[in-house]
């Protein structure tokens, strides 16, 4: 119990010296408190963080201010999150970012803190957003200036964990009167080292297997966007985003026990290279003085992912049921997918708003996978595990959305969004299916100012969650031959609800109580069973008993099969704050996020199995009947450590305790992370170490009803001693091209 007293101490202590301040601070300056008010605040339908108001916007990138807005976390890096939301989606300047996750935080890392006038959080976002699920949005709103000119960023970093891993990037902005153009291209190297121990059996037997993967990976990747302002009222824009990814003899090697006895090693060497294409034509025009306006995208998205392993296992003792074995597999993955929009915003004369769009995007994905096993006349085709998936989807989709502000306390917005959805997938010759349905998606926000100090609000949202494409793919990723993970292409959408309550007081402390509830909740579940089948010889031919019937032989298996298992229900209630102290030396952004989940469902069969002449499976029903509480907290501190505002420190922690899910129970995670950043004019050195107690991976444990247990433990050594240095050229007031929104951009977050 000493964590949680500790958590809620710290948070409340704040809470308490603001209410003993509040007097004094009536003395002083109104300015002053203005100023303090406006760091962070709640508007509408969502947290408005003003950093060009805050001390800790200067000489950084645009990641690392994310990272300290308020209700935003990041423990790993390469991430971001909305605590209690399931994903986040980038906007800038409310136009949905054309871009892949990586590429996308390599490009906010290159963005310098100072072209940034504000961070907008919305945890529940209106029928104009593009997300699903319950995914959070954050919208940057970039500084704008008409400035001609142009300006820069160079960037190098070294960072170093298990491996070394040097990346560099540059970006370039230009503006020339009514021609402007901003690009950015960054590439780097990074070898990620995994370490494993899984477990997994009940009481008549029991598998262990260790190991460790290296996964080397190069990668480059960049953006051009070009904007040309035809006259005062229409802008036409032109963007494309590529990025490529190179990871060959990536290793996998896992040794294997069972019932105490040293049984074998498998080693899975892979070589796997991603690229992704995207284009975008944007026109908007302006169609009268009041902001209201006419937008409209025509998108092209190409993506290619070729995948080629073997994987081989070697027996420590040669009998005739602990053989070598290997096989081959290719699994590449095309996707097209053509898309068109158009939006427009009509503003009123009394301040209303009403914003309405329809959508198109037609996708294909092409999925070839072979595999070839092992025999003693060499490699030959296994046609259980080869398949040819085809994937087609259409979607149309339209929405409208009317927000009015009926006094200067109260103000609301509604809203639906129409989705309708054709879809068919195919296995050539195997099996086929059609799935089609259309969705009503409503939303509605009250917010109610109080007075100048209090502020709450409600929202409800309804969304969906189709399943990635790289999920429907039928394919294997094997850690032995009988331990593998398998997509499914018979996965459901699932239906999400979300209702918020949001309460800030004084623009610096913030509560936030949340229900979603999901139906036909999917996820990636463990499969035990036995499977019967006659045992072959070293030549593939079936072995006959002395009556001259197959000699049949039993295996057990274990199979981390995607599929939808039920319902899901989780209640959460975030506090935060964030406040400067002590004249603005000390900078403050503490929450604590805790949570009540309900998860319940069964699966009682593998749904990608096919039934083989002569072959008998038995899968144990895997239960999922979660009812728990957890909690996590996040606290973040930026102490100025100059006069002059160029030495700052950072201390920030994070704390997660044991939390149920649907696979076991995950373990205690926490990190504390160190910075020391200097400015020098337009120069950037800074210094980090995450995670300086190795204490940030993931160990899982897991047991069902019926004795049969799963455990995982995944330790990625995540600490990381970064060094890095960046440096702004150029004219800092241009401004750069319009960010636009893609058609398609609702179809790149699920390749």
């Amino acid at each position: 119990m000493k964590t949680p007293l500790l958590i809620s101490a710290l948070f409340f202590s704040g809470f308490i010296f603001a209410q003993q301040k509040s007097d004094t601070l009536k003395t002083k300056n109104i300015e002053g408190i203005t100023l303090k008010k406006q760091v962070f605040r709640k508007q509408s339908d969502r947290f408005i963080y003003d950093v060009a108001s805050s001390p800790i916007a200067k000489g950084t990138n645009s990641f690392n201010l994310l990272k300290q807005t308020p209700m935003v976390s990041s423990i790993d890096g390469k991430s971001l999150k909305i605590m209690g939301k399931s994903e986040v989606v980038i906007y800038i300047n409310n136009k949905k970012t054309n871009m892949d996750s990586e590429s996308l935080i390599e490009m906010l890392k290159n963005t310098p803190s100072e072209d940034i006038q504000k961070i907008e959080v919305i945890t529940v976002p209106g029928s104009e957003f593009q997300v699903e699920s319950n995914e959070g949005v954050i919208n940057i709103v970039m500084k704008k200036k008409r400035n001609n000119g142009y300006n820069g960023t160079l960037k190098m970093q070294n960072e170093q964990s298990y491996y070394n891993n040097p990346s560099a990037g540059v970006s370039f902005n230009f503006r020339q009167n009514k021609f402007a153009v901003n690009t950015n291209f960054n590439t780097g190297s990074w070898t990620e080292r995994e370490k494993y121990r899984l477990s997994n059996g009940d009481s008549t037997f029991k598998n262990e297997s260790f190991g460790f993967n290296d996964d080397p990976n190069k990668n480059f990747g960049g953006s051009v966007n070009i904007d040309y302002e035809i006259d005062k009222k229409q802008n036409l824009s032109f963007t494309y985003n590529m990025r490529y990814n190179k990871s060959f003899n990536s290793i996998l090697d896992i040794t294997n026990i069972q019932n105490g006895v040293l049984k074998n090693r498998t080693v899975n060497d892979e070589d796997a290279q991603r690229r992704n294409h995207s284009f975008n034509l944007n026109y908007e025009i302006k169609t009268d003085t009041l902001g209201s306006k006419l937008t409209s995208n025509i998108s092209y998205l190409w993506f290619n992912r070729d995948k080629y392993s073997i994987n081989e296992t070697f027996p420590f003792v040669t009998d005739k049921d602990n053989k070598y074995g290997a096989f081959k597999q290719w699994v590449p993955q095309i996707i097209n997918n053509y898309a068109a929009n158009i939006d427009y915003l009509k503003k009123t004369k009394s301040g209303d708003s009403w914003l309405m769009g329809v959508s198109y995007n037609n996708t294909k994905t092409d999925n070839d996978t072979r595999q070839d096993i092992y025999t003693a006349n060499g490699f030959v085709n296994d046609y259980d595990q080869t398949n040819y998936f085809i994937y087609k989807e259409n979607i149309l989709g339209a929405y409208i959305t009317y927000e009015r502000k009926l006094n200067e306390k109260l103000s609301g917005k509604i809203g639906t969004r129409y989705e309708m959805t054709k879809s068919s997938g195919e296995i050539l010759g195997k099996t086929s299916f059609d799935r089609n349905y259309n969705n009503l998606l409503p939303y509605v926000n009250i917010n109610y100012a109080i007075n100048a100090d209090n502020n709450i609000s409600y929202t409800f949202s309804s969304r969906i969650r189709r399943p990635r494409f790289w999920e429907l793919n039928p394919s294997r990723t094997y850690f032995t031959p009988d331990n593998y993970t398998q997509n499914n292409p018979f996965v459901l959408a699932s239906k999400h609800y979300n209702q918020e309550i949001n309460y800030m007081f004084k623009n610096a402390f913030y509560a936030n109580l949340s229900f979603n509830y999901v139906e036909d909740a999917s996820n990636q579940v463990p499969l035990q069973g036995t499977v019967t089948k006659p045992e072959k010889d070293k030549n593939g031919q079936i072995i006959l008993d002395e009556n001259g019937n197959p000699k049949m032989v039993t295996t057990k298996f274990l199979r981390y099969i995607r599929t939808n298992y039920g319902n899901n229900k989780q209640l959460g209630l975030t506090l935060g704050m964030n406040k400067s102290w002590i004249k603005e030396i000390w900078t403050t952004n503490y929450s604590v996020n805790l949570a009540y989940v309900m998860y319940s469902g069964t699966v009682s069969e593998d749904p990608t199995s096919v039934q083989i002449p002569g072959q008998t499976e038995v899968l144990a029903p895997y239960i999922v009947d979660v009812k728990n509480f957890n909690f996590s907290a996040q606290f973040n501190n930026t102490i100025r450590l100059s006069a002059k505002k160029d030495w700052f420190l950072g201390i920030n922690y994070f704390f997660a305790s044991k939390s149920k899910m649907e696979i076991g129970e995950m373990g205690i995670r926490q990190s504390l992370d160190l910075s020391v950043k200097k400015i020098m004019g337009n120069w950037t050195f800074v210094a980090e170490l995450y995670d300086v107690f190795n204490q940030n991976f993931n160990k899982i444990n897991g047991v069902q009803p019926n004795g049969s247990y799963n455990n995982v433990t995944n330790f990625g050594y995540p600490r990381i001693l970064n060094i890095g240095v960046t440096y702004n050229f150029g004219n800092q007031k241009l401004q750069k091209a319009r960010e636009i929104k893609s058609a398609n951009d609702a179809v790149k977050s699920r390749t």
